[in-house]
């Protein structure tokens, strides 16, 4: 049975535990008042075919092509298209159409069959650390992997940028901006120039090292110091011909970024704080601050061409598969941008379900469906564009978000939300065409509530599925190939954690109303499949669990940094902003490396690439 939809609002649905919930009557009204288009009978603002297909046109017109060349056409889009993103104009009236040529598929190797660790960057410190995990200490994890153990692959946390005030945002979830980088995670004496500085830094750095004693990561403090860092760094920047041509390759995005950044910094808020001037990036007012603040504006656009550098560096010893959010903070650079194609007035959400009895809400506001493709897809395809640059892979947060998404009304608790859909074919296309392009392979986190037809559209493009020990019924050796199998993921137990018991007795101790039954099933679950027992040390019990995992046939397999050192806390307590996040490796990455468990793990997980 499938579930009802008046305009693209789904005002029925099945959810996780297979239950049919019917969306409030005052939900659909407000979320249909949003999403009504003015025009229905407007023609549309872009055009989507697939490589290798014709289509027919409603005269004759011409193609511009993305590298400039013109090619006349009758009423017949010709099969030979080039991929990419070009410009149909009809020759009778003028209208100008963005053509989308997509491959169709995603990018996949053959045979492509490795494994990799999953890491939370900001947990990961090292003895060069300054209290938070760096784009340093990511490519020494990274090289280490690679060349001990024949890791093809490394997972991370999203690394995209935070607002440039205190306090710092603690989730990589909530990110100002999802194309570009945060300044946090910069190792401040790979700098050029550092050399220069030694005897400036020697003060920054002691303080830097002193936060790697505190078990949780203090961004605001970590802020402070590389902020003051790279204020020196900047006063002595006479220019680089490499930062010049990165300032041209990113054009009026990172310009605006960089604007919106000073901005901020100027207002110490976000946008929906400032003075009502300079709350639309295209007002004059604006344009004004960026000219009279220009240096101020290249400070940022510094910043971030420093993180492009040492991102591609950490990616030059081992395939990064960078992490995508699946919105962003509502008072951020790209809500700012982009606030013409964002819903007003709600937010994105889950209902409830197995594991989040009382349903979530992000907090993140959704991009109004026919708004977005009215803007061409300009927001999606920067988007995505911009979390594959320097990236092997990409992991989708929330795959689902391309099919629909559960809005929440403002003030509405989460189980009354409802489903909206998504242009999900148009949407598929251009990851295909952008991962094509950056030759990086896509996985779609497609836990939770899930359409059965979403999962296999995902697999005829060929995304990859997201399978985890904790949630499948059936044992790792029957996981799909096309999939990416894992222990466990940073919003659920770790393997000691719900080994032990800590998990589960942290939930009812914060008053989340765990699904205790669930989770000891799962217990069961892994003592069943390992043949483990209640007596078993924890460090065999992670060993059989991974050397289970290494069973699958999955295309890709990671293990987590938080089980090789068997901590109990996960990095995400779901509805608890405040113990998520924050949380240290209790080793430092030197130990890690020398850790007995990881080894084995990782020659467990190795194995199965052979």
């Amino acid at each position: 049975m499938a579930g009802r939809t008046v305009s693209n609002i789904v005002t029925r649905y099945e959810d996780a535990l297979g239950n049919w919930r019917e969306a409030p009557k005052e939900t659909i009204a407000a979320i249909e008042a949003l999403t009504r288009k003015p025009d229905a009978d407007a023609e549309a603002p872009v055009m989507v075919l697939r490589r290798g297909r014709r289509k027919q046109l409603r005269g004759p017109a011409e193609v511009t092509l993305e590298d400039g060349a013109v090619l006349r056409v009758d009423k017949t889009l010709r099969a030979d298209l080039p991929t990419g993103y070009h410009t149909l104009r009809y020759l009778d009236d003028g209208h100008e159409t963005k053509l989308i040529v997509s491959p169709g598929v995603c990018y996949l190797p053959q045979h492509l069959r490795i494994w990799g660790w999953s890491a939370q960057l900001y947990a990961l410190r090292s003895s060069g650390s300054w209290g938070i995990g760096d784009l340093a200490d990511l490519r020494q994890l990274g090289g280490w992997a690679a060349r001990q153990f024949d890791a093809a692959i490394l997972l991370v946390n999203p690394l995209q940028a935070a607002l440039p005030i205190l306090p710092q945002e603690p989730s990589p979830y909530f990110p100002s901006s999802r194309r570009y980088r945060n300044l946090l995670y910069l190792r401040i004496e790979e700098i050029p120039g550092a050399a220069e500085l030694r005897s400036d830094l020697q003060r920054l750095a002691a303080a830097g090292s002193e936060l790697n004693r505190e078990q949780r990561v203090d961004r605001d403090a970590v802020f402070k110091l590389k902020k003051d860092a790279l204020e020196l760094f900047w006063g002595r920047f006479s220019g680089d011909r490499r930062f010049d041509r990165f300032c041209r390759e990113q054009g009026e995005p990172l310009a605006q970024f960089a604007a919106f950044c000073a901005l901020a910094e100027h207002h110490g808020s976000g946008w929906h704080k400032w003075p009502e001037d300079y709350r639309n990036p295209d007002a004059p007012a604006v344009a004004r601050f960026a000219a009279h603040h220009a240096d101020r504006v290249r400070f940022y656009q510094w910043v971030q061409w420093l993180l492009d550098e040492q991102l591609a560096k950490a990616s030059a010893e081992i395939p990064l598969m960078q992490d995508l959010p699946i919105g962003v903070d509502p008072d951020g650079a790209d809500a700012w941008a982009w606030q013409d194609v964002f819903a007003k007035g709600v937010t994105v959400g889950s209902p409830p379900d197995e594991y989040n009895t009382q349903g979530q809400d992000w907090g993140l506001p959704p991009f109004v469906p026919w708004k977005l493709r009215a803007a061409g897809y300009e927001p999606f395809i920067q988007t995505i564009r911009g979390a594959l640059r320097h990236a092997g892979g990409l992991r989708i947060d929330h795959v689902m978000g391309l099919f629909r998404l559960f809005w929440i009304p403002q003030g509405a608790d989460p189980a009354a939300g409802a489903y909206v859909r998504y242009p999900e074919d148009e949407l598929l296309a251009i990851v295909s065409l952008e991962s094509e392009r950056a030759k990086a392979y896509i996985v779609g986190e497609d836990l939770g509530t899930v359409e059965k037809t979403a999962r296999k559209k995902l697999a005829s493009n060929r995304v990859l599925s997201y399978r985890l020990l904790w949630f499948e019924k059936d044992p790792p050796v029957k996981y799909p190939e096309l999939a990416l199998a894992a222990v466990t993921t940073h919003d659920l137990p770790t393997i000691a954690g719900l080994w032990s018991g800590a998990d589960l007795t942290l939930q009812h101790k914060l008053g989340l109303e765990p699904n205790e039954a669930g989770i000891l099933e799962i217990r069961d679950r892994l003592r069943s499949m390992t043949g483990v027992s209640d007596n078993t040390p924890i460090e065999e019990v992670i060993t059989r669990a991974y050397a289970l995992l290494a069973q699958a046939p999955s295309a890709i397999v990671t293990a987590t940094l938080e089980d090789v050192l068997a901590v109990e806390d996960r990095p995400n307590i779901p509805g608890r902003a405040e113990d998520s996040w924050s949380r240290a490796l209790p080793e430092s990455l030197e130990n890690l490396q020398s850790s007995p468990l990881a080894r084995t793990i990782a020659q467990h997980l190795r194995q199965r690439c052979l």
